[in-house]
């Protein structure tokens, strides 16, 4: 009689997890103070001041890049994660919380928040094109060094049956943009010596958008729009109005336009306020897409929210720092007295309990935030097919380190993220 196959069983997600599990316990047991009143454990997170939002790129299509992304970074203890208003996207986005459940399950479930914008002009909606072939045959491709999403790929055509590497002067180049990964950065577009990139911006489809938010999938919205006046935002809120309140939150990311900022903030505000009856955010956006540079890109949105903060008739909702935020980011938010500051909505005593809440609800981390986790992911084998992280335990617990070091200073289950106690989680 034949043997009867023995069924394979899928990766033991709940024994090959153990350090990860161990790691991550830090974070579902650090204690957070609870607030006065009902509200979702991602509002009170705002309230405190400690909201931590995890930005995948309004323009970064890589579906196995975010998948990657957003477990580990539901695993370090993120309240939302954000990205392209895209159907696949969206499902990798919750592909990747699921999984991140499925290893460790008491894990909060992060909001997942859809980028759109109301201009062409915005920098977040924009993907560098080239055609490759127009390259010069003996180009140093110094667009493909200094892209931080790995998103340009030149390698030599092959001529009469062989590769040209070795004689710069023959053949072409082939390859160019990887467009999926590509976010808008602009960065390769000054460094092109023959000056062949351009940039080709784009606006999401308002229609598509009102069908994702009328799914499961997504619970909050950022709406990013460049200060130009309100005629486009108001164009896009009557489009989505039919839908928007199918979602917990509505976020407005703009730039720092100087005085005129909270009355362009207020004139928003008075728009939105008659159709959607969820909460408010506004990110305030200082450096757009800057953080991964250095020290110095944060500066710009501490300060934007340092002169938000002073006005006194700015609008009502939370605020939240992006563009340029970073592992400096909280204590330059500590030097100028905004890290979990709260301010008090209503004087009188009985309100006192109910009214606090954090002049800053949180930060935004991006570029940053992929580039210390993409140094895990960039280790892992190359192998056929989309790498799923979790399929390589080590290099899971290495990535889910540094993201903690991250969201930790900002949940206050680390001190510093240069505190060494997470890389001390027994390996079991």
């Amino acid at each position: 009689m034949a043997a009867v196959p023995v069924p394979v069983p899928p990766p033991p997600l709940l024994v090959s997890h153990a350090a990860v599990r161990a790691a991550a316990s830090v974070v579902s047991h650090s204690g957070r103070v609870s607030l006065a009143g009902d509200h979702p454990p991602q509002v009170a997170a705002l309230r405190r001041g400690d909201w931590v939002k995890l930005i995948c790129g309004a323009s970064f299509e890589d579906a196995a890049d975010v998948r990657n992304l957003s477990l580990v970074y539901t695993l370090a203890g993120v309240d939302c994660i954000d990205c392209a208003a895209d159907a696949s996207v969206v499902g990798a986005v919750n592909e990747g919380i699921d999984v991140a459940a499925s290893i460790v399950p008491e894990v909060q479930r992060p909001w997942v928040m859809i980028s759109v914008n109301d201009d062409c002009r915005d920098l977040h909606f924009r993907k560098a094109e080239f055609d490759p072939e127009d390259c010069p045959p003996d180009c140093s491709k110094p667009c493909e060094k200094v892209c931080p999403a790995d998103a340009i790929s030149l390698e030599r055509s092959v001529v009469g049956g062989e590769h040209t590497r070795s004689d710069p002067l023959r053949g072409k180049y082939e390859g160019g943009v990887i467009t999926e990964r590509c976010y808008g950065c602009g960065r390769c577009l000054p460094v092109c010596p023959y000056d062949r990139i351009r940039a080709v911006s784009y606006v999401r489809d308002p229609t598509m958008t009102a069908e994702l938010l009328k799914s499961n999938d997504v619970d909050a919205i950022e709406i990013h729009t460049i200060g130009k006046g309100t005629d486009m935002f108001n164009a896009l809120w009557d489009s989505l109005s039919g839908s928007i309140n199918n979602v917990k939150l509505v976020a407005v990311s703009l730039p720092d336009i100087g005085e005129s900022t909270v009355d362009l903030m207020n004139t928003m505000y008075t728009i939105m306020e008659s159709h959607f009856k969820g909460y408010n955010l506004w990110q305030l956006d200082g450096r757009p897409m800057s953080g991964d540079i250095g020290r110095g890109a944060t500066r710009e949105t501490v300060s934007f929210a340092a002169h938000v903060a002073s006005m006194s008739e700015r609008p009502p909702g939370f605020y939240q720092l992006a563009g340029g935020t970073n592992a400096h980011t909280i204590d330059c938010l500590k030097k100028a007295g905004l890290f979990q500051s709260i301010s008090v909505a209503g004087t009188a005593a009985s309100e006192m309990a109910s009214s606090h809440q954090a002049l800053i609800g949180g930060i935004a981390y991006g570029g940053y935030a992929r580039k210390i986790v993409g140094r895990a992911l960039r280790k892992i084998p190359e192998q056929f097919g989309p790498v799923r992280i979790e399929e390589h335990p080590d290099h899971l617990l290495e990535a889910l380190q540094e993201a903690m070091s991250l969201v930790g200073t900002v949940k206050g289950y680390i001190s510093s993220p240069s505190k060494p106690f997470i890389k001390q989680v027994d390996r079991q």
